[in-house]
């Protein structure tokens, strides 16, 4: 998922001029060795008056500065956070610097990320991302409702391969923009176009539970991502009810979780939302065939055949829909002594060009070449039987 991100602007911000009032020996002591530009000192300087004097308002607000200009932003945000609870007294000044801090980090974070979008070796790939993640995160101390830190954040941890550390930045961005728009679970359906920020969000996060779902071997861990992704996808389309990811990910978590009627009803309803989305189609249609609705299954495969005549596994499922329809009415032809009634074979032949483009696709699959032998033989194609015979055995 490569992905460049822009800049932020970056506001201007230093110490500037402590100014010297009557105060404690270590807070002037602080504010000398700051004007000489010897923080580690004036740092020291610092602790000592805050343990001095906990309700030290300006040691906590001098000591944050510190900080912020050493880059250890959590322990800044800290120290501003122990400033305010005493006074507000340095409230503007503590805003700006976090605006400041919030920008610079922002920034770092951006061109960390594009770094290692740009480079293909490994290890430097996996630092600059390491590094993107630290700078967003400093961000989201520093602004904690800047929905782009989140959303940035969350895009870091994905690209390096840790998927699951983005689900609570998702949460929190998602939550953002509901306070952000005002949006209640009786808000409704969004307007479309509006609120693509938060559409997103949802559906990284359905594709990443679903992702997760997939390769645990454990069922209890797999049924807990998947009723995740179920929960998140049904929150999602109270807002978004016609998007085609929201719905894929819900139905196909339905049908990981073996909630297949529930799963069907989903797949139908995103057909008639999308009936241009082959995926909706082969969902639906598949689920047709495993229920044994063969003519509906045909209908829904054919559909996503034609939208894409390369679609793999539409082409297979549909040429498997004939083959088991034709035989179906071979075998309730011979139960009601209708033998004479040659109805399948219209099956067969609608079954044999997608068996034929299917095994030129795998030509090494022998399951598949038995089956088109088999339609060969029912067909009196005995020539073309006996070559798929052949490539069936070879294969097998």
């Amino acid at each position: 998922m490569k992905r460049f991100f822009a800049f932020s602007l970056i506001l201007a911000m230093g110490f500037g001029i402590v100014a010297f009032q009557c105060s404690s020996t270590e807070l002037t002591s602080a504010k000398l060795y700051i004007q000489q530009k010897q923080y580690d000192k004036a740092k020291e300087a610092l602790k000592k008056e805050i343990e001095k004097n906990p309700k030290s308002d300006e040691g906590y607000y001098l000591l944050g500065l510190l900080y912020g200009d050493q880059g250890e932003i959590d322990l800044m945000v800290e120290a501003y956070d122990k400033s305010l609870e005493i006074s507000n007294k340095f409230e503007k000044n503590i805003i700006d610097n976090k605006k400041y801090h919030w920008a610079s980090s922002f920034n770092k974070g951006v061109s960390y990320f594009n770094k290692a979008a740009k480079t293909n070796d490994a290890d430097s790939t996996r630092m600059f991302f390491n590094k993107s993640v630290e700078s967003f995160t400093y961000s989201t101390l520093c602004e904690p409702d800047s929905v782009d830190s989140y959303s940035n954040l969350a895009f870091a941890y994905v690209n390096m391969g840790e998927s699951e550390k983005a689900l609570p930045v998702l949460d929190k961005q998602i939550s953002l923009y509901k306070k952000k728009f005002n949006l209640t679970d009786n808000s409704g359906p969004a307007e479309e176009g509006k609120y693509l920020g938060l559409l997103d969000a949802y559906s990284l996060e359905g594709e990443i539970l679903t992702k997760l779902g997939a390769v645990q071997d454990d069922k209890d861990k797999k049924y807990e991502y998947y009723n995740k992704a179920i929960d998140k996808m049904k929150e999602a389309k109270q807002f978004f009810p016609n998007d085609p990811s929201i719905l894929l990910h819900l139905s196909n978590s339905y049908i990981a979780t073996d909630r297949l009627d529930v799963a069907m009803d989903s797949f139908k309803e995103g057909v008639e939302k999308d009936p241009e989305n082959k995926y909706y189609r082969f969902n639906y249609g598949s689920m047709l065939l495993n229920s044994e609705d063969y003519e509906n299954a045909s209908i829904q495969l054919k559909k996503a055949v034609d939208i894409d005549p390369d679609y793999e596994n539409a082409i297979y499922n549909l040429a498997v829909t004939y083959v088991k329809w034709g035989a179906t009415l071979r075998e309730e032809a011979i139960k009601a002594e209708k033998e004479e009634d040659k109805t399948y074979l219209e099956k067969y032949n609608l079954a044999l060009p997608y068996l034929e483009k299917y095994v030129q696709i795998d030509p090494e699959n022998g399951a598949f070449w038995d089956l088109l032998f088999k339609v060969y033989t029912n067909l009196n194609m005995n020539e073309k039987a006996e070559a798929a015979m052949k490539k069936a055995e070879e294969f097998k």
